[in-house]
C-alpha cells in the first residue's frame, strides 16, 4: 500500500506498509528509506509500534536524531572528518564535534530515495535506489545504492544492500532504528535484557573514535555476552561509560568475518517481545539512546526522553579508514558492495 507522507524540497514523498501472514506491519518512507513504524505481537497477540519516529515527514526534516533511517556514505564517525585513499587525502564535514558523522551534512538519511515499484512485491518488499554523485559530502566516486527491505512471514524484516562505484571509495552503510520493544514513548529502555555476541569491543576515546584496540569484554560493563539489564551496569565508574555517556560503542562480533549469523538479541520483560538481529557485518554498534533529552516530541504526541529507545547498528567499525587494521571499507570499479541485515522478532511467554 502506497499513500502520500507529505513534501521535501516540493517534492513528494510517500509511505509504503508492507504486512506479512501474522499481522505484522512495517511502513517506510522514501525519504531517508525511514521505518516510520513497525507493529509486532506481544505475548497476547496484540500489535504493538516498537520504533520511534515521528507522525509527519516535516518532522523528520526539521530535526531528527536519525530514527529509522538509512545511513550513508559512510554510518558512525570518521576521525577529523579525514581519510586517504589511493595516495590521496580527502576532507569531509566534521558535523560531530571534531568528527565526520553518518555521511556528513546531507547524508543518505536527508535525500529522496526512488522507488522502484515495478520490481518491489506490494506489501512484501519495497525496492529503494539512490545515485550518490563524485564529490557528494567530499567521498569520492559515483556511488549507485539499491537497498531492499523485504517482510518474511517469518516475521523477519531483512535489509539488503548493495552499491558499486566508478572510483575507489568508501562504504558502510547501515539502518538506524531506534527500538522500544514495550513502545515507543512509554518509558526507558533500561529494563530490556540484551546479548551481544561479541566478546571484544573497540574503545572510544573522549570524541568517540576507536583507539585502534580490539578490547576483550570480560569483566567490564560491555560484557553483554549473557543476558544482561540495559540499565543494570550503565551507571558504573568506568572510563568508557563516561567517554560513550552510556554505551555508545562498536562491539567485535565473534562470527567469523564475512559469515552471516547472531549479532544480538533483545528481550523485554512485560510485553514478552524478543528481537534477534543476524547479520553479515563484522561489527554492531550498540547505543542506548544516551542524547534523547525530551526535546523530540514522537508519534502520539509523546516526548522521546533519556534513554527511550535504542539502536543496533550493523556495521563495519568506526573510523576504518583511519585504521589499517580493521576490516576494509574501500570499495573499488568492478566490485559490488553486499550486506544484509535481518531483524528477527518473536515471544517469549
Amino acid at each position: 500500500m502506497k499513500e502520500p507522507f507529505g513534501a521535501v524540497d516540493g517534492g513528494k514523498v510517500y509511505l509504503y506498509t508492507l504486512r506479512n501472514a501474522s499481522g505484522i506491519e512495517a511502513r517506510i518512507t522514501n525519504y531517508g528509506g525511514i521505518i516510520v513504524s513497525l507493529k509486532v505481537p506481544d505475548r497476547k497477540g496484540a500489535l504493538g509500534d516498537v520504533v520511534l519516529g515521528y507522525d509527519s515527514v516535516a518532522s523528520y526534516v526539521r530535526a531528527t536524531p536519525y530514527f529509522g533511517c538509512l545511513i550513508g556514505r559512510y554510518g558512525n564517525r570518521i576521525a577529523g572528518g579525514k581519510f586517504s585513499l589511493g595516495g590521496r587525502e580527502y576532507t569531509l564535514a566534521t558535523n560531530d564535534g571534531p568528527n565526520h558523522l553518518h555521511g556528513g551534512i546531507k547524508g543518505f538519511d536527508k535525500v529522496v530515495w526512488s522507488v522502484h515499484e515495478s520490481e518491489s512485491v506490494p506489501g512484501k518488499t519495497l525496492v529503494l535506489t539512490y545515485v550518490s554523485k563524485d564529490g557528494e559530502e567530499g567521498y569520492p566516486g559515483r556511488l549507485d545504492v539499491r537497498v531492499v527491505y523485504s517482510l518474511t512471514d517469518s516475521n523477519e524484516i531483512k535489509v539488503s544492500y548493495t552499491a558499486k562505484t566508478d572510483k575507489p571509495t568508501i562504504v558502510n552503510l547501515t539502518q538506524h532504528s531506534y527500538f522500544n520493544l514495550a513502545g515507543p514513548g512509554d518509558g526507558t529502555i533500561l529494563g530490556h535484557e540484551l546479548m551481544i555476541a561479541a566478546d571484544r569491543f573497540t574503545p572510544i576515546d573522549a570524541t568517540f573514535i576507536p583507539t585502534g584496540e580490539l578490547r576483550p569484554v570480560q569483566g567490564t560493563p560491555l560484557d553483554f555476552t549473557s543476558f544482561k539489564e540495559i540499565g543494570s551496569r550503565i551507571k558504573e565508574d568506568d572510563e568508557q561509560l563516561r567517554y560513550g555517556l552510556g554505551y555508545d560503542h562498536n562491539f567485535v562480533l565473534s562470527k567469523a568475518e564475512g559469515t552471516f549469523g547472531l549479532a544480538a538479541r533483545v528481550y523485554e520483560p512485560t510485553t514478552g517481545r524478543v528481537m534477534e538481529v543476524l547479520t553479515s557485518e563484522p561489527g554492531i554498534q550498540f547505543y542506548s539512546g544516551n542524547f534523547l533529552d525530551g526535546s523530540h516530541v514522537g508519534k502520539g504526541g509523546k516526548p522521546y526522553q533519556h534513554r527511550y529507545g535504542f539502536c543496533l547498528e550493523t556495521q563495519h567499525y568506526p573510523d576504518s579508514p583511519n585504521h589499517p587494521d580493521f576490516p576494509s571499507t574501500v570499495l573499488k570499479p568492478g566490485e559490488e558492495y553486499s550486506t544484509v541485515t535481518l531483524y528477527r522478532f518473536s515471544v517469549k511467554h
